[in-house]
Parts: C-alpha cells; structure tokens; sequence
C-alpha cells in the first residue's frame, strides 16, 4: 500500500526549492567571492554568466519556496505569513529570518540590472551585504529546514557551504585582496586605477 504524495505535494516542493535555492546562492557566493580575488583576476565571460546563472537560479528558488507554502493544507500560510518578518506564528523567528534574507537576496540580485541608475560604487558597496543575508538563509535552513537533521542534508551543506565560509573568512580577515582594488599606495605613487564592476558575492554580474 502506498501513500499519494498529493497531499503534500506544495510542501515537498518548497522543501525542493529551498535545497535549491541554498545550494545555488552558496555556489554564487563562491565564485564571486573567487571573482573578486587574485586567483581569478583574469576572469573570463563564461565565469561571469555561470555567476548569474546561479544567482538568477537561487532568486527563482527562492520565491517557490516561498509561494508553495501557500497551497500546503497543514501549514495553511496566508500570503503576510510568508513575506511578512514575524507575521507567521510557525518558528516565527526562524521563518522571519528566511523571509528577510529572501527579500534582501531577491533585492540585491535584481539590483544589479538597475546598477546605472544606482552607480557602480554605490551598488558594489550594496553587494557587499550579500554575504550576510546568505549567512541568514542559511540560519534558516539550518534551525527551521525539515530535513536539517538529516545526514545526507548536513553533508550537502558542509560541501557547498564550506568553501564559501573558507573564502569568506579569508576575506574578511583580508588575507587575499580583492583584484578591482588598487593597491597599497605611497603618498609619491598616487595613479589612477579604473574602477572595476565585480562585486564581492553572489549576485548577478556582467562586464
């Protein structure tokens, strides 16, 4: 005797799109923080569109996990419970935090096609929080993911998220200068260095 997966159809398909969403923004938060460093200083176009790619493919993700809720006849999710911080009384501080970073994410991502009116440094300077809204989705998936005590999830975790964590420690502890950034200057060696459109972390980019 089987079970029909009917009833439940929305809620594995926001867990699906969840699993996704993660594994995308932690494989864009890796190579672009990789983009940003020596050791891939001449980067090429293909590196750049695979970038977006996973970027767009964990905006897309993100916004079926959100909206499949909405059809889950257990959870029973109003619309507010779903976009609104600390609206849902399911984990509400958990869901909140998933609600945040999935708005800040989405916000940054499509930033990006309005960077000229934003202007590159300001938007390279908004990149920058990326990285910590993708630490919050992650704090989510962990403390509120159906499937976050289960062997085969942790280890998915740990191989697509640690090398982000690696690179982002070792950026933030400025190990590995970024290579749009000149470098250090002597008050005799003042010289002009063009600005460079690459950002720190996941989020859509082109040259």
């Amino acid at each position: 005797m089987t079970t029909s997966p009917l009833p439940h159809l929305f809620w594995i398909t926001s867990r699906a799109a969840g699993i996704v969403a993660l594994v995308a923004a932690s494989l864009a938060v890796s190579l672009g923080l990789l983009m940003s460093t020596k050791r891939l200083r001449r980067r090429g176009p293909d590196l750049l569109a695979t970038h977006e790619v996973l970027s767009l493919t964990a905006i897309v993700a993100i916004v079926v996990h959100g909206l499949s809720l909405l059809g889950d006849q257990y959870l029973k999710a109003s619309l507010a419970g779903v976009t609104i911080p600390f609206v849902s009384s399911y984990k509400s501080t958990w869901t909140s935090l998933g609600i945040i970073a999935g708005w800040g994410l989405l916000a940054l991502g499509l930033s990006y096609y309005a960077r000229g009116r934003i202007g590159a440094k300001r938007w390279r300077k908004l990149h920058r929080f990326t990285a910590l809204l993708w630490l919050v989705g992650l704090a989510h998936a962990l403390g509120e993911g159906t499937d976050a005590g289960q062997i085969w999830f942790l280890a998915m975790i740990a191989i697509v998220v640690t090398p982000a964590l690696l690179l982002l420690v070792t950026r933030w502890l400025g190990a590995d200068a970024p290579s749009g950034r000149p470098a250090a200057q002597t008050r005799g060696d003042i010289r002009s260095v063009p600005a460079r459109s690459v950002p720190t972390s996941g989020v859509p980019v082109r040259s």
